[in-house]
């Protein structure tokens, strides 16, 4: 091991390696700063070039990619609200709000550097796992997945905080959105409505980006003004790295959880960060600030998401099974140079794993370092009048939509879901536990399908010492909330005004969602209605619970998240306007179908520019066509698909 670690130092300090690193990195960085793109566009662009190299500055350039495309995805999820990735999206609950109070510099600050250590930290274990991860990795079995599974879902209830019905309803709704499309255990296709784009379920980054990106857009440009509500930048980029070192056991807590949840099968980099951030707010004492800025659930989810790309090499190397998609891109370069990912690799090509590993340590500290230099400038755009910037966020995110299968459903996907996730915003419902369950829906069905069909009598499974473990912390949190209202109940509290309104309206709604899907759900082959029919259940019991409280005043009247003392009269007007631009994307998609996007693109743009921005024709005509133009170029560099409509334009 010892001539295998100084082999790779040797290698990897070779000039030309180190410069396809170099490159590998800004090809992260650009690509992670626009939203819904990841780790699978960088590699994707880079591996035509890559196929040209020998294996080490190959795989050294698609490692840096990997590495710092989490780390540039904060900037639109902190300054913008506009999550750069699924896995950014706590990221951006915490981080927006307190960009919004002028604190850009501290949010971005301990992002960056929590990021660094958790690349760094997962470095570290994937050099110490090469030997002890065989082992572990192959204790879990379906049974343990499957409870790991649930235990990510349970992990919802913490979200919310005051409201763990929402959450745990959100997780489950969550759940259910995930079956839409083809069942794992039966030939049959589940709530497809007779539509052939719902017949392969729905994309990850279209829910990341609908229900938290243009949520997140459309409600900035109904309130008007900056991002920000302060007139100073903020001077804390040395307060974000003394947050890091007063929480740094958080840090490393943060980067095993993410490290974890990469080495094992479709878990990913989102349900890792998710994870780590349902962590954060669990160990806390005091839970009140989450969701409003609470620099904890920053720290957490950023050492995790590095982290979970070091930890998802462990099995594509050892094992040859890719945690995820860029990670999969990654196998087949290593096959394409007649590399076998195996027990084999340890023996034989052990120089090249520590080729990986220096590629992602160094790569990490890149990252870091532009990221911290850039972001000064970066953090000067939530003081920009939003209604300036709005355009070409918008564009980007509804090209970004279109990409994952190049169907229009996209689109309509993506506005429609854009709806539900304002709506669930104004109305106090969480978002975070919905994508935790909509990420985990698909590995819990399949996972537990395997169990049975494996361990026909269920105590040949449910008393596995890791199950038993698992099922412990997943009873955990609900006995620890029961115990906390059984201590309520004996003394007075206040009462808190009953959730009236929209509110309790979405509230009604979510419970007709889940009412009408397991009534639905009963027309399916067993196999295929097993999943939706019991969390539609159990999410119309937990809903029906949390509709009484709120009718019976015994609920938080919370409405907008980020304004829950707004008064009436102001949430009314913002969420008319909101209603208003919401309808203009809906335009602008019909417009996409009728001429294609390029031109959809000028004449939204032009309108949303003069109408809303109060630009003059001049400054209109002039950033419309620079939209246009950087539009085509970043389709052509990217090697991007534009829709071209019904006329071809």
């Amino acid at each position: 091991m010892a001539e295998a670690l100084g082999a790779a130092v040797e290698l990897f300090a070779n000039p030309t390696r180190l410069g396809m690193l170099m490159l590998g990195s800004a090809v992260g960085l650009v690509v992670g700063i626009l939203p819904g793109m990841g780790g699978i566009v960088a590699v994707a662009i880079l591996l035509p070039f890559m196929l040209k190299l020998d294996p080490f500055a190959a795989l050294a350039m698609a490692t840096g990619a990997l590495a710092v495309v989490h780390t540039s995805d904060t900037i639109t999820s902190v300054l913008i609200g506009a999550p750069g990735s699924a896995a950014a999206v706590p990221t951006m609950i915490e981080g927006h709000p307190m960009a919004r109070r002028g604190e850009a510099a501290r949010a971005l600050a301990a992002a960056y550097l929590s990021s660094l250590l958790g690349g760094v930290i997962g470095a570290l274990g994937l050099t110490l796992s090469i030997p002890l991860a065989r082992p572990i990795v192959l204790s879990f079995a379906s049974p343990e997945l499957f409870l790991l599974t649930v235990l990510g879902v349970s992990f919802a209830g913490n979200l919310l905080g005051k409201e763990p019905l929402k959450g745990l309803a959100a997780g489950l709704l969550g759940l259910l959105l995930g079956t839409v499309g083809p069942a794992p255990a039966a030939a049959e296709v589940r709530f497809a409505f007779g539509q052939v784009y719902l017949t392969d379920g729905i994309d990850l980054a279209l829910v990341a980006l609908g229900v938290f990106g243009l949520a997140e857009v459309t409600s900035l440009m109904a309130r008007g003004g900056a991002v920000a509500q302060r007139t100073e930048l903020g001077t804390g980029w040395w307060e974000g790295v003394r947050d890091v070192w007063r929480h740094r056991w958080l840090v490393v807590r943060g980067a095993l959880i993410g490290m974890w949840a990469g080495v094992l099968p479709a878990i990913g980099a989102t349900a890792g960060t998710l994870m780590a951030y349902g962590h954060a707010v669990a160990s806390s004492r005091d839970r009140s600030r989450f969701g409003k800025g609470d620099v904890r659930g920053i720290i957490a989810p950023e050492a995790a998401n590095n982290a979970v790309e070091a930890g998802d090499l462990v099995p594509t190397l050892l094992f040859g099974v890719p945690g995820g998609a860029p990670s999969a891109m990654l196998l087949g370069a290593l096959l394409a140079y007649g590399i076998l990912p195996g027990p084999r690799i340890v023996t034989e090509h052990l120089d090249l794993i520590y080729t990986v590993v220096w590629s992602f340590a160094l790569a990490n500290f890149v990252g870091a370092g532009v990221m911290f230099a850039a972001s000064p400038a970066l953090a000067r755009l939530t003081y920009v009048p939003f209604h300036r910037i709005a355009p070409p966020i918008v564009l980007a995110m509804v090209l970004a939509a279109y990409q994952e299968t190049q169907h229009f459903g996209d689109l309509v996907s993506l506005v429609a879901l854009g709806v539900v996730g304002y709506a669930l915003k104004v109305t106090g419902w969480p978002r975070g536990p919905l994508l935790i369950g909509f990420v985990l829906s698909n590995p819990l069905e399949r996972y537990y399908f395997l169990t049975v069909h494996l361990y026909p009598r269920p105590e040949d499974w449910l008393l596995r010492p890791g199950v038993v473990v698992l099922a412990l912390l997943v009873v955990a949190p609900f006995a620890w909330r029961a115990f906390q209202w059984w201590r309520a109940r004996e003394r007075p509290a206040e009462q808190e005004r009953g959730a009236r309104g929209a509110t309790t309206v979405a509230t009604a709604v979510v419970l007709s969602v889940f009412v009408y899907a397991a009534w639905t759900a009963r027309g399916f082959l067993p196999d295929a209605a097993l999943m939706p029919v019991s969390v539609a259940a159990v999410g119309a019991v937990l809903t029906a619970v949390q509709l009484a409280r709120e009718l019976r005043g015994r609920a938080s009247a919370v409405a907008d998240e980020d304004e829950p003392d707004a008064p009436p009269q102001v949430v009314g007007a913002r969420v008319r306007r909101a209603t208003l631009y919401l309808a203009s994307l809906g335009v602008y998609v019909a417009a996409t179908w009728y001429t294609g996007l390029v031109w959809a693109s000028a004449l939204w743009s032009l309108w949303f520019l003069r109408r809303v921005a109060r630009l003059s024709w001049a400054a209109s005509l002039a950033y419309t066509a620079g939209l246009v133009v950087g539009l085509q170029v970043l389709a052509s560099v990217l090697g991007l698909y534009l829709p071209r409509g019904r006329l071809g334009l």
